[in-house]
């Protein structure tokens, strides 16, 4: 089944990677054409994403990295709403996914950065590596940074929320009894983490598809360059 043309600019970047390791061997990845070739198509492809998620509805609106309320808030969900915070809770939902929308389009610069990084030795296991090795490579390069940056941005919009200021300040004590760890205490902690968890499924999901069904891009050059190499 043919997909739509935004589903197609996300996942020809991948195909691009894919056409470089059909068209030369391992051993010509040591030219700087072909190494430069790569890194243009991660790039793409990493742009497709956080546009994707960073925009108006990215997060809400998408059911695969739709973020939720905290566990321990959701089961405490029916004693909230008799107190008359079922509304808040909602609005809580709402701001959390905005706040991971807001987020996201920080990760171009790093992103852009951890390509222009990429080593020969990154180039090869990407190429020869599983159906995430894209997936894993910006993971490894970005995520650490990603959430530092990410956690003021998502502080600022979840601030907004009484329920939230009250969710930390009943969790501050929980990472001392070893209930929560000290990101999950805190409801931008938890954001950031959610957050950082869509942008890499996001990716995986245009890098696993293509990977896998080739021929069910729509694409005659995607479905040819993929199914020689499978």
């Amino acid at each position: 089944m043919p997909v739509s043309r935004r589903s197609l600019a996300v996942l020809i970047p991948f195909a691009l990677l894919s056409v470089s390791a059909f068209a030369l061997s391992l051993d010509d990845l040591s030219n700087k054409d072909a190494s430069g070739g790569l890194k243009a198509a991660l790039e793409t492809g990493s742009n497709a994403a956080v546009s994707k998620l960073g925009a108006e509805g990215g997060f809400l609106n998408n059911d695969k990295v739709r973020i939720p309320l905290p566990k321990i808030l959701e089961q405490a969900r029916p004693i909230l709403k008799m107190t008359g915070k079922g509304k808040q809770l909602d609005e809580l939902v709402v701001q959390m996914n905005h706040a991971a929308e807001a987020a996201v389009p920080m990760a171009k610069p790093l992103l852009l950065d951890a390509v222009k990084s990429m080593t020969i030795t990154d180039a090869k296991n990407i190429l020869t590596g599983g159906e995430t090795s894209v997936t894993d490579f910006f993971r490894g390069k970005t995520q650490d940074k990603l959430a530092v940056q990410f956690l003021p941005v998502v502080k600022k919009v979840t601030d907004k929320s009484g329920v939230a200021t009250q969710y930390n300040s009943a969790m501050s004590l929980a990472p001392k009894m070893g209930v929560l760890t000290k990101e999950q205490s805190t409801v931008e902690g938890y954001v950031t983490q959610r957050a950082l968890d869509g942008l890499y499924t996001m990716i995986a999901e245009e890098e696993k598809a293509i990977r896998a069904d080739p021929l069910g891009t729509g694409s005659k050059l995607i479905g040819k360059v993929f199914g020689a190499i499978k």
